[in-house]
């Protein structure tokens, strides 16, 4: 309840939040904006499969848990460099719950430019995220059926299961299930570039 009491507070205090980050060095961040990869993450299709179930579950149910939320969030904006406005409307237009205050908060501070927000340069890593928080993998079974032969050691990075493994689940990449939109590990590493370039040419605070 104190976090929705202070989305509320933020946004009473500064209504032009919902147009604007609250960070004014993130003002005219270069984001960028690719339609096939935004098309990808908004119908679950970006080859990540915690990324992937949160969109699903989001477009079946109106509703995604508050961990795939942010896994989700921050792979749109530091992953494929897409501006958080965009991913904080598509959230509004679905979620049975949705509140302006606290999805912008959300999105916010996934993207590293609100108040309060974890630091820019935190990037989840969403195989990682996906063993941790989704061990059985419980989750992306049940959004994503096709996967739910694949053991657990392969089911949140299934491009790197042996093709023996994908036979034996009937899974085939490319076919029945996207091979992963990007790197992991490029995308870390470019978005953290773009944003140290402007952030420090705009005489913002580099470590966040």
């Amino acid at each position: 309840m104190g976090k929705q009491r202070f989305g509320y507070h933020t946004l009473w205090n500064r209504p032009d939040l919902l147009h604007r980050p609250f960070r004014s060095d993130f003002l005219g961040f270069p984001w960028e904006f690719d339609e096939e990869l935004w098309t990808a993450w908004t119908e679950g299709r970006t080859g990540f499969p915690l990324v992937d179930a949160s969109a699903r579950q989001l477009l079946r149910e109106g509703w995604i848990p508050n961990r795939a939320r942010m896994v989700s969030a921050g792979f749109l904006t530091k992953h494929l460099l897409i501006d958080y406005r965009r991913g904080e409307a598509h959230y509004m237009k679905y979620l049975a719950d949705g509140d302006p205050a606290q999805n912008n908060l959300g999105w916010q501070w996934s993207a590293g430019c609100g108040c309060d927000a974890q630091p820019y340069f935190r990037v989840f890593n969403p195989v990682r995220q996906g063993n941790r928080f989704d061990p059985d993998g419980l989750y992306v079974r049940r959004w994503i059926p096709r996967l739910e032969r694949l053991p657990n050691r392969y089911l949140h990075r299934p491009w790197e299961a042996p093709d023996k493994v994908l036979r034996e689940a009937g899974v085939r990449l490319g076919q029945d299930y996207p091979y992963p939109a990007v790197d992991h590990s490029r995308a870390r590493d470019r978005f953290l570039e773009v944003a140290r370039d402007y952030l420090s040419g705009r005489g913002g605070d580099a470590e966040g």
